[in-house]
C-alpha cells in the first residue's frame, strides 16, 4: 500500500481489450499525485491449468481469492478515507487478515499482505485510537525482514516502519527509543529515495523526516555513545539549508560538551567548537535561538579554557558573554542566565590577571542574577555558590582593608544556604562542599578556631567519598586538603599535617582527568610550598612540574602560542633555575644540570624534536624511522606561524595538530620498546649533555632566587660545583640595569673617553662571578691557557656581558692582570642541547659558499640609512678566498623573500643591517631588508642542515625577551637552531663605522694561512673573534668590541 488509500483514477477497459493486446504491455497514466504523475504498466496472461494437476488447480484459486481480497481490501480502504465511516475500515481490516492467513511465511506475497495490514491498523490506531501498537510495529518489521536491502520494495518498507515508530513515540508519552529507530531509518531511506520520487515527497513532508528532526531535537541530552550517534544521525537527516539544521547542530554540540565533561577527551571539545561556531553563523541577531547558541558557544570555549588554559579562548568568552547580556536587557526572560555566566567569566579572568574591576564586576553580576532567582528558583544553588566564590576570593586575594572579613562571612553563609537546598545525591554537591571548606580554611587563618579547619578537613573527605577515583572534582577536594592541612601547619606546626598537604599535591598534579593548566598550577604549588617549609618533596614537585609544561607546550599548534603557553603562569619562568639550586642545595649536580636542561629552550628543545636526525634509527628498523620521519615533517608544516583570528579556522587547525601529535607520540613510544632507543627523545642525561664539553668545559650560571651559582661541565667526569656567595639575584638585575644605562651613556661618549661607568661594571663582573670560576678552571681542572670555554647563563645572567669580565688591575712588575678573554676563548651556547646538536651536525658538510646580504636603505626610507654597509660588503668580498664560491645581496635585492633564498642557498652568511629584537613578541625579532622584515619566525621555519656560519653584523642579535629569559629567544639563536652552527652576534647597538674594524680583524684571522684546497673551518670564528677585538683596541672603543659575541661551536 504505497499510498493513504486515496482513489487515484478510476480504470474503464474491457476484458476483451486487454486480451486483444497479447503481450503487449499497456502504460496508463494518471493525474499529478503529490506534483508527481503516477503511471501504471499493464500486462496480460491467459493461464490455463494442466490436465490431471488439481494442486495447480488449487494454487490457482488460492491466487484468485488472494487477489480478491486484496482488492476488496483496497477498496473498503478508499471508501473509509472519503467517508471515515469506521465500518468500512473494520472490513479493510478484516479483508487484509483473510489474506494474510492465506499467504504462509514462504508465500511470495506475504510482505505485501503484512503491510497491507500494518499500514490499514495503523490507520485505525492514529485516527481511533483502537489498535494495538506492538503488534502492528512487528508487522510491519516482518515485512520489512521478508525485503532485504536490494529489494524493489526494501524502501517502501523502510518508510512504513519508521512512519509507525513515530506515530509510537508521540502516542506513548514521547519514549525516546521509538524516534531513536525511526531517525536511524530514515538516514538509512533518504538515500534510496531519488529526488522526484512519490516516496520521496512524503519523506520531507510533514509526518516524514522534519517529523522525526523534531522529535529528536526535543530529547533531553544524552552523552553515551547510542545519544551522540543519534545527534549525528539527525545531522544527516537535515542538511545545510534545513530549518532544522542549527539546532541539531546546535543539540549534538552540547551533547559532545556533555561527554567530554564526563570523559575527558579533548575530540569530544574539539567537534563540540566546530558545531557551535557554525550553528551560530547560521542564525541572525533576531532568531529564536540565537543567544542559546551564543551562550553555549561561549561554555564551551570556557571549557576549552579550563582544560588547555588558551588566553584568546577566554577573551571570547567574556566578548560573547557581554553581547548576550546586551541581547538580555531588564525583564528578559534569560537575563539571570546571563548575568550569571558573565560574572563567572569575569571571576575566571580575575584569577588570571589579578584584575580588582574584573572581581567587582563579578560580584555584582552575582548579585543581581540572585535577585533574579528567589528561592525555589532551580538554577539560586549555582549563583548562591558563584557569588560566595567571588567574595571569598576578593577576601583572599584583596584583604587590603578592615571590612572585607564581611565578605569572607557573607561567603560562609551563602555557602551553607547552598548545601541546605542541595540534595545529598546531588551531582554538583561537591563543589559546594569544597568551596565551604576553604571559605573556613580562609577563617581559621583569621580566627584560629579549631572548629572551622576541622569542619573544613571532614567536608573535603565528604566529597571525595561521593566523587570516583577519575572523577574531575577530585581536584577541588585535593585542592581544599591542601589549604586546610597547611592552615593547620602554619599554626600547630605538626610535621603530618605538612606531609598530608604534600600528598594532595602529589594526587592534585597527577590526577589525568584534570587539564594541564590546572595540574601545573597545582604542580607550582606544590613547588613553591616545600621550598616554603624546606619539605624533602621538593625536587619530586619541580620535576613534576617540568614534566606537565613539556607535555602541555607540544599540545599547542603554534610557535608562537607555544610562547604564550609557557608565559601564562605566573613565576613560571624561574622553574628550572629554582629546580637547578634546588638539586645543588642537596649536592646532586647531575640532576640540577637535567632538570636546567629539560627546563630551559623548550621552545628550541620542542622544535627540534621534528628534526632529530634518525640515522642510527634507520639501521635499526627502517619502517618506524619513515613513519617517525613523515610525521614530524607533517607536524612541523602544520605549526601555523600566527594565530589565525577566524575561530573555526582555529579550532580545526588545533584539532588536526593535536591529531598528528597523538599520531607522532605513538610511533615515538614504538620507538623506545626498541632495544638502545629507551630514552628516545626523552630530556636527555647528564652523560648526553656532556658531549656538549668534548672541546671544553661548560659553565652554566644559575640565578636563582634561592642561590647563585655555577655549575661546571667538564669534557669527562663529574660536574663542578661554584659557590658565587656574594652574588644575588637582586644584585644580578641592579647589574642589569646598570649595564643597560652604561651602554647608552657610552653611545654618546667620544671614541676616545674613557668608559669609565663600564670599567666599574666588567670589574664587579670579574670579582663575584668570573673569577671564583676562573679559579677552578685554573686549578682543579688545570686548563690550559687560551683553551676554549663555553658560557651557558641562565635567567638574569643572560642580561650580563660575562665575556668580557675583566680585573683592570695591575701586577707589581706593572704587567696588566689578565682577563677572561685573555685566559681563555669565550663562546655561548643557549643550552647543552643546541651544542650537542650542532656537534652532531658538523659530520654532514658540503663545499663552502659564501654569500654576503646588506641592506642600509631599507623599507623605504622607514629606518635610518647605514652608509657603511656597502663598503663592509665590498670588504667581506675581498677578505673571504678567491676558491670559495661568493655571492653579494643588496640595495633592491636584499628583499625578505632574497634573504630567505640566500640563507637556504648558502652555507657561510655575513649579514649587515638593521636588527630589531623585539621584547614583546621575540619570534617577530627581525632583520630590517628593502620591502618587508626578516623575522625570526621566517629563519625558524626554514631548514637549512648544510648551514655553518653566519656573522650578524647588526643590532640586538643575542639578546633574550624579558618575559622568558631562560628560552633565549633571539636572532642568533635562531640561525642556529635551523643549522648555522658557529654565528656571530650582537648584544646591543653597533655603530657600523667603527663595526667594519672589528670585521676585517675578524675574517683576516678566519682566513689566516688558509691555503688552496684547505676548507674554511667554522669552528675558528670564536678564535678569530677573540684575536680581532685584542687586535682593534686602539680603533675601537670598548662597548663595541664587546658588543659581538660567539655562539655555537
Amino acid at each position: 500500500m504505497l499510498g493513504n488509500g486515496e482513489v487515484v483514477a478510476k480504470l474503464e477497459i474491457s476484458w476483451d481489450e486487454l486480451l486483444d493486446r497479447g503481450d503487449e504491455p499497456i502504460d496508463i497514466s494518471f493525474p499529478p499525485v503529490c506534483d508527481l504523475h503516477p503511471s501504471l504498466t499493464l500486462k496480460v496472461a491467459v493461464l490455463h491449468p494442466c490436465d490431471n494437476d488439481d494442486s495447480a488447480l488449487l494454487d490457482s484459486i488460492v491466487e484468485c481469492e488472494i487477489a480478491r481480497e486484496t482488492d476488496v481490501g483496497h477498496e473498503r480502504f478508499a471508501k473509509y478515507m472519503t467517508s471515515k465511516t469506521v465500518t468500512h475500515l473494520n472490513d479493510a481490516v478484516q479483508h487484509f487478515q483473510l489474506v494474510l492467513d492465506r499467504c504462509p511465511v514462504d508465500h511470495p506475497d506475504r510482505a505485501a499482505a503484512l503491510t497491507n495490514l500494518a499500514s490499514t491498523r495503523l490507520k485505525d490506531y492514529t485516527e481511533n485510537d483502537r489498535q494495538d501498537i506492538v503488534s502492528i510495529t512487528s508487522l510491519f518489521r516482518e515485512a520489512l525482514a521478508l525485503r532485504p536491502q536490494g529489494h524493489p520494495d526494501h524502501p517502501l518498507s523502510v518508510y512504513h516502519l519508521a512512519h509507525a515508530l513515530g506515530w509510537r513515540y508521540s502516542k506513548e508519552n514521547f519514549t525516546a527509543v521509538y524516534i531513536h529507530e525511526s531517525a536511524r531509518l530514515c538516514c538509512k531511506l533518504m538515500p534510496l529515495c531519488p529526488e522526484g520520487t512519490y516516496l520521496r515527497s512524503i519523506m520531507v513532508g510533514p509526518y516524514g523526516v522534519n517529523y522525526v528532526i523534531y522529535g529528536c531535537n526535543n530529547l533531553p541530552i544524552d552523552a553515551s555513545d547510542e545519544g551522540i550517534h543519534l545527534r549525528r544521525v539527525v545531522l544527516e537527516l537535515c542538511p545545510p539549508g534545513n530549518e532544522h539544521y542549527p539546532e541539531a547542530l546546535e543539540n549534538l554540540a552540547e551533547t559532545l560538551r556533555s561527554r567530554f565533561e564526563q570523559c575527558g577527551s579533548i575530540d569530544d571539545l574539539d567537534e563540540c567548537m566546530q558545531c557551535g561556531r557554525e550553528a551560530v553563523s547560521l542564525c541572525s541577531e533576531g532568531h529564536s535561538k540565537y543567544n542559546t547558541y551564543l551562550n553555549n558557544l561561549a561554555t564551551s570555549l570556557l571549557t576549552r579554557f579550563n582544560k588547555l588554559g588558551k588566553h584568546h579562548d577566554l577573551n571570547e568568552v567574556i566578548s560573547l558573554y557581554e553581547k548576550v547580556l546586551r541581547l538580555c536587557p531588564v525583564g528578559h526572560d534569560f537575563r539571570h542566565i546571563s548575568l550569571d555566566n558573565l560574572g563567572a567569566a569575569l571571576f575566571t579572568r580575575f584569577n588570571q590577571r589579578n584584575d580588582v574591576h574584573d572581581i567587582n564586576r563579578s560580584i555584582s553580576l552575582h548579585r543581581e542574577a540572585l535577585t533574579l532567582r528567589p528561592p525555589g528558583n532551580p538554577y539560586r544553588d549555582y549563583t548562591l555558590n558563584n557569588l560566595a566564590t567571588a567574595l571569598q576570593i576578593r577576601y583572599d586575594e584583596l584583604d587590603v582593608s578592615e571590612d572585607l572579613s564581611e565578605d569572607l562571612n557573607e561567603a560562609i553563609d551563602l555557602y551553607r544556604d547552598s548545601l541546605q537546598s542541595t540534595q545529598l545525591d546531588h551531582p554538583l554537591r561537591y563543589t559546594t562542599l569544597n568551596n565551604l571548606s576553604s571559605a573556613l580554611s580562609s577563617r581559621f587563618r583569621q580566627t584560629l578556631k579549631d572548629e572551622d579547619i576541622e569542619e573544613a578537613i571532614r567536608l573535603c573527605q565528604e566529597s571525595l567519598e561521593a566523587l570516583s577515583s577519575l572523577h574531575p572534582g577530585r581536584c577541588l577536594s585535593y585542592r581544599g586538603l591542601q589549604e586546610a592541612y597547611l592552615s593547620r601547619y602554619r599554626v600547630q606546626r605538626k610535621s603530618a599535617d605538612l606531609s598530608l598537604a604534600v600528598e594532595n599535591f602529589r594526587l592534585g598534579s597527577r590526577h589525568l582527568t584534570q587539564g594541564f593548566p590546572e595540574r601545573i598550577g597545582e604542580a607550582i604549588n606544590w613547588v613553591r610550598k616545600s621550598e616554603l617549609y624546606q619539605h624533602e618533596s621538593a625536587l619530586e614537585a619541580y620535576q613534576t612540574c617540568l614534566d606537565l609544561f613539556d607535555n602541555h607546550v607540544m599540545m599547542r599548534s603554534s610557535i608562537i602560542s607555544r610562547r604564550e603557553a609557557a608565559t601564562a603562569f605566573r613565576g613560571a619562568q624561574s622553574l628550572p633555575v629554582d629546580a637547578a639550586s634546588c638539586a645543588i642545595r642537596r649536592d646532586d649536580l647531575r640532576r640540577a644540570v637535567e632538570l636546567l636542561e629539560q627546563g630551559r629552550g623548550q621552545q628550541w628543545s620542542l622544535a627540534s624534536r621534528l628534526k632529530t636526525p634518525v640515522e642510527d634509527l634507520e639501521s635499526e628498523n627502517a619502517n618506524l624511522a619513515r613513519r617517525f620521519s613523515e610525521l614530524s615533517k607533517c607536524l612541523s608544516e602544520a605549526q601555523s606561524s600566527t594565530v589565525s583570528t577566524d575561530g573555526t579556522a582555529a579550532d580545526q587547525a588545533e584539532t588536526q595538530y593535536r591529531k598528528l601529535t597523538e599520531q607522532w607520540g605513538a610511533v615515538v613510544a614504538e620507538i623506545r620498546d626498541l632495544k638502545g632507543f629507551s630514552q628516545f627523545l626523552l630530556p636527555p642525561l647528564y652523560e648526553d649533555l656532556q658531549a656538549a664539553a668534548r672541546h671544553g668545559p661548560v659553565i652554566i650560571l644559575i640565578a636563582s632566587e634561592y642561590s647563585c651559582s655555577a655549575i661546571i661541565v667538564p669534557t669527562s667526569g663529574d660536574p663542578h660545583h661554584v659557590p658565587l656567595p656574594s652574588i644575588t639575584l637582586t644584585d644580578l638585575k641592579n647589574l642589569k640595569d646598570r649595564f643597560a644605562r652604561a651602554i647608552r651613556h657610552a653611545s654618546i661618549m667620544g671614541p676616545k673617553v674613557p668608559r669609565n661607568d663600564l670599567i666599574v661594571l666588567l670589574r664587579a663582573v670579574w670579582d663575584g662571578i668570573m673569577l671564583p670560576i676562573v679559579n677552578v678552571l685554573q686549578h682543579d681542572l688545570k686548563l690550559k691557557h687560551q683553551s676554549r670555554i663555553w658560557l651557558c647563563p641562565t635567567a638574569a645572567f643572560t642580561s650580563i656581558s660575562l665575556h668580557a669580565a675583566h680585573p683592570f688591575q695591575t701586577k707589581a712588575d706593572r704587567s696588566k692582570e689578565p682577563c677572561l678573554e685573555d685566559l681563555y676563548i669565550c663562546s655561548y651556547t643557549p643550552t647543552l642541547s643546541a651544542l650537542v646538536r650542532s656537534r652532531q651536525m658538523m659530520k654532514k658538510r658540503v663545499p663552502p659558499s659564501f654569500v654576503a646580504i646588506g641592506q642600509g636603505q631599507p623599507r623605504a626610507g622607514k629606518s635610518k640609512e647605514l652608509l657603511a654597509v656597502d663598503s663592509e660588503l665590498e670588504l667581506v668580498r675581498k677578505l673571504v678566498p678567491a676558491t670559495v664560491s661568493r655571492t653579494t645581496v643588496s640595495g633592491d635585492a636584499a628583499t625578505r623573500a632574497g634573504a630567505l633564498q640566500a640563507l637556504q642557498e648558502n652555507n657561510w652568511v655575513h649579514l649587515a643591517c638593521h636588527g630589531k629584537q623585539d621584547h614583546e613578541q621575540p619570534y617577530n625579532s627581525r632583520f630590517a631588508m628593502k620591502d618587508e622584515p626578516l623575522t625570526l619566525l621566517d629563519i625558524m621555519e626554514k631548514d637549512i642542515p648544510h648551514a655553518e656560519f653566519a656573522f650578524l653584523s647588526a643590532c640586538h642579535t643575542a639578546v633574550g625577551d624579558e618575559e622568558t629569559p631562560d628560552e633565549v629567544i633571539h636572532l642568533a639563536a635562531g640561525l642556529q637552531f635551523s643549522g648555522f652552527k658557529s654565528v656571530i652576534g650582537t648584544l646591543w647597538e653597533v655603530d657600523d663605522a667603527v663595526a667594519r674594524h672589528v670585521v676585517e680583524a675578524f675574517y683576516e684571522n678566519m682566513f689566516k694561512d688558509l691555503e688552496d684546497g684547505d676548507v674554511m673551518d667554522c669552528t675558528k670564528a670564536a678564535w678569530a673573534l677573540n684575536r680581532a677585538t685584542h687586535a682593534v683596541k686602539t680603533k675601537v672603543p670598548l662597548e663595541q668590541r664587546m658588543v659581538f659575541i660567539h655562539i655555537g661551536v
